[in-house]
């Protein structure tokens, strides 16, 4: 029987890039690159080695400097090696967002117990850039428009295919939350969707009360864990 890894594994590395896309948009695969999927490989290998479905907490897209490099979402080079154990040469480069979301992995009782129960990733899984910037799937409308029927493929995928708890799930970003509510009343996916702000916007916004935010993020895991 495959294991959530070996289907997370195909699903990441199967899915399809897009050769054109509209406002100068450009879509790349970590996964098409050895150094993101060995990395992958082996978190997966250490975290989803089982056949037990996940609650997602679903991002936007992932980014050049975090996932983009590390092949996990919301992990940079620091938190791959220092939290996760897993060792690497890429620059010892840190992401706001990581650095957010790995106080909230402490908080939920480090890696090993916070990925027995959650997935990380994102509704489109690929790097998306602008003149070699970060760009986000809803930066534009005819973006948005030529991206929607691969979000929804990538969003069927994650929960039928690799397999995530359909009763909940937690969206990353209120603008995020706008697009995935109303794909999931066409779909179906969850029952219920949590929508949290952003690691990213509260770090670079809110850090004053960085502690709230972090209470906020346990206390709607918890909840999720909870009613698994």
């Amino acid at each position: 029987m495959s294991t959530f890894a070996d289907r997370l594994l195909h699903f990441l590395t199967t899915f399809p890039v897009p050769t054109s896309l509209p406002d100068e948009a450009v879509a790349l695969s970590p996964y098409q690159e050895s150094t993101p999927l060995a990395l992958f490989t082996r978190f997966a290998q250490r975290y989803y080695a089982d056949n037990q479905p996940r609650i997602a907490l679903l991002g936007i897209n992932p980014g050049r400097l975090g996932n983009g490099r590390t092949g996990v979402a919301f992990t940079d080079p620091v938190a791959l090696a220092d939290s996760c154990g897993i060792a690497n040469e890429l620059p010892r480069h840190r992401e706001l967002s990581s650095q957010f979301v790995y106080e909230v992995v402490a908080a939920l009782g480090g890696p090993t117990a916070f990925y027995q129960d959650f997935f990380l990733g994102s509704l489109y899984p690929l790097v998306l850039l602008r003149a070699g910037r970060n760009y986000n799937y809803y930066d534009s409308p005819a973006l948005i428009k030529a991206l929607d029927p691969a979000i929804r493929t990538s969003l069927n995928q994650q929960v039928t295919e690799v397999g995530l708890v359909r009763r909940q799930a937690v969206c990353l970003g209120r603008r995020n939350g706008q697009h995935l509510l109303r794909l999931n009343q066409e779909l179906r996916l969850f029952d219920q969707i949590h929508i949290l702000d952003h690691p990213r916007y509260l770090m670079q916004y809110k850090r004053r009360e960085l502690p709230s935010h972090v209470d906020r993020y346990v206390e709607i895991l918890n909840q999720c864990r909870d009613r698994k």
